[in-house]
């Protein structure tokens, strides 16, 4: 049972299709709606039959009357222009649909591959970004100032203090212009030198 709309409008398919008959076809392929004239020259018949103007360009038509789309269409050859290889690349395409079975093998280095890298264990070699990650405890612990006191030094942390006081005599005559033939260039370096010792030699945590 059909209800009136209270408003007045006619809200059925059937009046849509009145108000816009755009792309009605009929049962030939004939568009019922166009108003062009066929494009073969010299033919004033209407033109409500399309057809693709190339292979390549499929969704721009030239538009035929009946007999003139029929004689487009049995000269049609959609592989005008390819070669041997190119139509045979295309069979074998279409006996798929289009959708060639994938080669088998690791998902990972194809995933690798689509970036460029045909071997995935480059990124893991030697070329790899190595992450330290957090840094072995140290064997004992010891002020921030020692710690830096050893490094400066070049010492470890298990040695004696007699051990790093070694370290720091020969870091001495590397270091002072007395013993190194009065080259100056290096006395910020001596001065933290002198100034790690001095940590380290009132320090409790060495024998």
């Amino acid at each position: 049972m059909t209800k009136s709309d209270p408003f007045g409008f006619d809200m059925s398919i059937r009046s849509a299709k009145k108000k816009n008959p755009r792309g009605r076809r009929a049962a030939t392929g004939a568009s019922e709606t166009s108003q062009r004239v066929c494009d073969k020259d010299g033919c004033n018949e209407p033109g409500k039959f399309r057809a693709p103007k190339a292979p390549d360009v499929l969704d721009d038509f030239y538009w035929f009357c009946q007999e003139h789309v029929r004689e487009y269409n049995n000269k049609w050859n959609f592989f005008e222009g390819t070669t041997e290889a190119e139509m045979n690349a295309q069979q074998s395409k279409d006996k798929v649909w289009e959708r060639q079975t994938k080669p088998m093998g690791d998902p990972e280095a194809r995933a690798w591959a689509r970036l460029g890298i045909e071997d995935p264990h480059q990124v893991l070699g030697q070329n790899a970004t190595r992450n330290p990650g957090r840094s072995a405890p140290a064997g004992r612990r010891l002020p921030p100032t020692e710690r830096r006191a050893l490094e400066v030094l070049e010492a470890k942390d298990d040695w004696s203090k007699a051990d790093i006081r070694k370290a720091y005599k020969k870091l001495i005559k590397v270091l002072h212009p007395d013993m190194n033939g009065g080259d100056r260039s290096q006395e910020e370096q001596l001065q933290e030198v002198v100034w790690a010792w001095d940590q380290i030699k009132d320090s409790r945590s060495f024998k």
